[in-house]
């Protein structure tokens, strides 16, 4: 079971930090004598070996070969980006060049674009981002019967957009309720979005307010759903840069990177990974199995939340990549992304 940064002394947190550090920037394996070169560490590279012994019997580094080198473990990432990590402010070069390509006019779409091409090329990394279409208003919810147990369920919504598709009907519908569902979506639902209409419905129905009987309390809830099941209506999400993932460090394990090139293009599951970074008020870090969907390539994600000018919450920017990422780097690049385009929503 991995220690917490508490229980670790000054000197193996020393030492975790550097072995981290150092197997960040080149991808491998970090030895003792590394440490004992390169540090300010008064200590042998037996006294070191020591200490990355009890970190490898803690749970966070380990020895991937035969060789004296240690990597840290997903655990161990974690507890670095958690708690040693120093996260500063995007690096000059980084903010002007982002800024330049986010900011040089034309349609949010381009800037979006532009913004997942940025982050692409400065982090070595495929660039992601995530931005839900806008979800219209609805105006009308109607139920054609096809039968006493079928009819169509009939959603416009305020942009012109229609949907219908049979669904079957809950015992005791009769022509009365499908019209009294047709006023009550005209009185109390119109002009709401999806999910103020779904809010609107279980709190009138929670307080007793709805005037529907069960049956048609049913029907609302059967056509809100299937508004929501619009698949044209579900985010877009923009991929750029999946080359990078391609490197020199990636051919010793190219089963990994092709794993991953494979993730990429189940985009579903990636805008329902963002989604949960949408859902949440900062930046979010999945590094390895955290996160199902990447658990076989040991990929790592990091994302943020942007808003709109009203202040709420619109897309997700972020990187995905292998574990072995700059995270002092790239997690200040993203939150600067993020809050550029906020400010060009704004």
């Amino acid at each position: 079971m991995a220690t917490s940064i508490g229980e670790m002394s000054d000197r193996a947190r020393d030492v975790f930090r550097l072995v981290v550090e150092a197997y960040l920037e080149n991808g491998q394996p970090v030895g003792s004598r590394t440490i004992s070169r390169t540090s300010t560490l008064n200590l042998s590279p037996a006294s070191i070996r020591n200490v990355m012994q009890d970190l490898e019997e803690t749970g966070l580094l380990a020895a991937p070969h035969t060789s004296a080198g240690r990597v840290p473990t997903e655990s161990g990432l974690r507890l670095f980006v958690d708690a040693i990590m120093q996260v500063a402010e995007p690096r000059p070069e980084d903010r002007a060049a982002i800024e330049s390509l986010i900011e040089r006019g034309g349609p949010i779409e381009e800037a979006i674009a532009s913004a997942t091409a940025a982050l692409s090329g400065l982090s070595a990394c495929a660039g992601i981002v995530l931005v839900p279409k806008e979800e219209p208003a609805l105006k009308q919810l109607a139920f054609v019967p096809l039968s006493p147990r079928q009819a169509v369920a009939v959603v416009v919504g305020s942009d012109g957009s229609v949907e219908n598709r049979v669904i079957d009907l809950p015992p005791g519908v009769t022509p009365s309720t499908l019209a009294e569902v047709g006023n009550y979506v005209s009185a109390r639902l119109s002009g709401l979005t999806l999910r103020e209409a779904q809010a609107r419905l279980a709190d009138e129905i929670r307080a007793g307010q709805a005037a529907l009987d069960k049956a048609a309390q049913t029907l609302v809830a059967q056509g809100l759903a299937l508004w929501s099941e619009d698949g044209s209506r579900r985010p877009v999400l923009i991929v750029r840069g999946q080359a990078n993932l391609i490197d020199d460090s990636a051919a010793a394990d190219l089963d990994r990177v092709r794993q991953l090139l494979d993730e990429l293009e189940g985009k579903e599951e990636i805008a329902r990974l963002l989604d949960r970074a949408r859902a949440g008020e900062a930046m979010k870090i999945f590094i390895g199995s955290e996160n199902e969907l990447f658990a076989l390539s040991g990929s790592s994600v990091i994302a943020a939340p942007w808003r709109g000018h009203d202040g709420k919450l619109v897309g997700v920017v972020g990187v995905i990549g292998p574990t072995r990422l700059n995270y002092a780097r790239v997690v200040p690049m993203v939150d600067f992304t993020a809050k550029t385009l906020s400010r060009l929503m704004g």
